[in-house]
């Protein structure tokens, strides 16, 4: 078994333009492999893929990936329903099961009992998941789920740790608005209002 910077590794490359939005440690990871401001990273456990699916709605012509951790993604199961009821095309859902909330202390979820994240996201309505078991495998999958355009769940099982990597230089509230700053510049869209609200 392997670690998620491993997988996370495998598709640094094949990403593009692609908004991420990812929980946890994966976030510091995804940051050392593509650094950039089309990355966020919320601060409250869960809520990555229901961040994700907004975005993938509101901007359907982009490519949205959300990297969630079993303990975020068992934290918001009554999301999954909704994300497959909207069912966005430009939405991949990747799942990295190290069977712990790794980021507060490394405490069991519940996948150590056997909770199997496919087959949840299968009972929720989503079309298209599998479990990986390599990198190699992951990245075919990934690339997969790109061309077919369809909401689709990618999800490994791997080895709790990760490699020694510099840490993110922003906090969230700043990373929150050069996320959207980027989205404005990219997109050719306003977003925030300006910046400037005296009175006239």
């Amino acid at each position: 078994m392997m670690q998620r910077y491993d997988y996370l590794k495998a598709i640094a490359g094949d990403v593009g333009d692609a908004l991420v939005v990812s929980a946890g440690w994966a976030a510091r990871e995804w940051q050392a492999l593509r650094s950039g401001d089309g990355n966020f990273r919320p601060r409250t456990l869960g809520l990555a893929s229901s961040i994700a699916l907004g975005i993938a709605l509101g901007l359907p012509r982009r490519k949205v990936i959300v990297i969630d951790g079993d303990g975020a993604f068992l934290m918001n199961l009554c999301g999954l329903p909704t994300i497959a009821w909207q069912n966005p095309p430009n939405l991949i859902h990747l799942l990295f099961d190290n069977q712990c909330y790794e980021a507060s202390g490394a405490t069991e979820t519940a996948t150590v009992m056997g909770a199997d994240a496919v087959a949840l996201v299968k009972g929720a309505g989503y079309k298209h998941a599998c479990w990986v078991k390599s990198p190699k495998g992951f990245r075919e999958e990934f690339l997969k789920a790109w061309k077919r355009n369809k909401i689709s769940f990618i999800a490994a099982r791997v080895e709790q740790g990760q490699p020694v990597l510099p840490p993110i230089r922003v906090d969230e509230l700043e990373n929150k608005y050069r996320f959207i700053r980027h989205i404005e510049a990219t997109e050719k869209k306003g977003i925030l209002g300006p910046s400037d609200h005296r009175r006239r």
